[in-house]
């Protein structure tokens, strides 16, 4: 049974989040935490937490399963544009540059693995 996460508002590019993202989409839980536990990009924290959270969902959804067993993968992850904040900085001339401080929503589904017969 699939167990969905959401991170919303996370203020980080959403062109950033999508790199990360992409290597993680279709991985084992595991390797996915591994990879995203050493990754050097900054948003790997909430990303990280937010498989975490996706996992703990998936336990509750299925009482009496164990994880271990489930042999859980990243079956979709997805990253939307949140909202912008728009700031205005001091530029030459009396004139003003536009500051766009952007952040995103992710969303994230976790699920079991079938088994393969033959």
């Amino acid at each position: 049974m699939e167990a969905v996460a959401k991170l919303n508002n996370n203020p980080t590019s959403t062109r950033k989040m999508r790199l990360l993202a992409d290597l993680i989409r279709g991985l084992d839980v595991e390797k996915a935490l591994n990879i995203l536990k050493f990754h050097p990009k900054h948003p790997s924290t909430p990303l990280e937490k937010l498989l975490l959270s996706a996992v703990a969902n998936w336990k509750v959804k299925n009482e009496g399963a164990r994880v271990e067993d489930a042999n859980l993968y990243v079956k979709t992850i997805f990253v939307d544009g949140g909202r912008m904040l728009k700031r205005m900085r001091p530029a030459p001339q009396g004139r003003g540059y536009r500051i766009r401080k952007r952040s995103n929503h992710v969303t994230l589904a976790v699920d079991s693995r079938p088994v393969q017969q033959g």
